[in-house]
């Protein structure tokens, strides 16, 4: 897991469809997994979008620790960006954002006779929880959602009661992983199909990162105590905890590493952000 490629077709076609509607829209919603600031955030999107009025939306937040969300919002404060922390599902957040929505849309008609429609587009990796923002802004399920990658597929205009236009597109990945922390990182999310990863070991690393900036929630959620321990044995105690045994072969790794990961995602270990800013 040293370096990961992953650009499929359709990834290529997705940055070419921002590429062409860019210049019809007059705002990009890039969102990112509050919980991964850093590694959620595609360089590629930086160079495509350019100088286009830009909201980077810090989806998922109610899954981060609420007091690295709230740095990382201070931090793009600073740097003149404009930046929002949302739950798409239970709806905070998102006064704030449109309120900065309608802000750019009444500048940009403003003193013109004839106000166009204010088209916006939501850009981002696969799994960040754009099709949940989108369902959110529009107030009814007008998108395709799910839990695994790629799940929404080509470009779709959709209506707000304000008047406003939203275009979904397909999340985009960039072609190679040149830090492999970013690539881990991703994984643990679950940006990166979990086929084409090794399962186990991906849960073996997400194990060794929670020792380190959190271990606490391993002795919350498994009853493991990790002092002097290593994430192999820390693995195999919640396989045994959990009865994840099997009669000739001992610890079902698989299963394990299967349950960490989940567990994770859903946000059953607590509220975690692996990028603090510090680092």
């Amino acid at each position: 897991m040293n370096n990961i490629n992953w650009y499929p077709g359709h990834m290529k076609k997705t940055r070419e469809l921002i590429e062409g509607h860019l210049k019809k829209v007059d705002l990009v919603l890039e969102v990112i997994d509050a919980r991964i600031p850093v590694s959620s955030k595609n360089p590629v999107i930086d160079s495509v979008v350019l100088h286009k009025p830009r909201i980077t939306v810090f989806n998922k937040a109610d899954l981060s620790d609420p007091k690295e969300t709230k740095k990382w919002l201070r931090s793009y404060r600073e740097q003149g960006i404009s930046a929002v922390a949302v739950n798409s599902l239970s709806g905070e957040g998102f006064p704030a954002l449109y309120k900065r929505m309608e802000g750019l849309r009444d500048l940009k008609n403003k003193d013109k006779p004839v106000k166009r429609p204010f088209r916006i587009m939501v850009v981002g990796i696969p799994n960040v929880g754009k099709s949940s923002l989108i369902n959110r802004l529009v107030k009814r399920k007008g998108t395709a959602t799910g839990n695994r990658p790629g799940v929404t597929k080509g470009k779709q205009w959709l209506l707000m009661d304000n008047g406003m236009e939203l275009l979904d597109t397909p999340g985009i990945l960039w072609p190679k992983f040149t830090h492999r922390k970013t690539g881990l990182a991703l994984g643990f999310l679950g940006s990166i199909k979990d086929e084409i990863l090794d399962t186990e070991s991906l849960a073996l690393e997400l194990i060794k990162e929670l020792m380190k900036i959190k271990p606490e929630v391993l002795w919350d959620r498994y009853r493991i105590e990790t002092e002097n321990m290593t994430p192999l044995e820390v693995m195999e105690a919640i396989a045994k905890n959990r009865g994840y045994l099997r009669k000739a072969e001992g610890v079902d790794y698989e299963r394990t590493a299967r349950t960490v990961l989940d567990e994770f995602r859903k946000g059953k270990l607590g509220r975690i952000t692996l990028e603090p800013l510090e680092e």
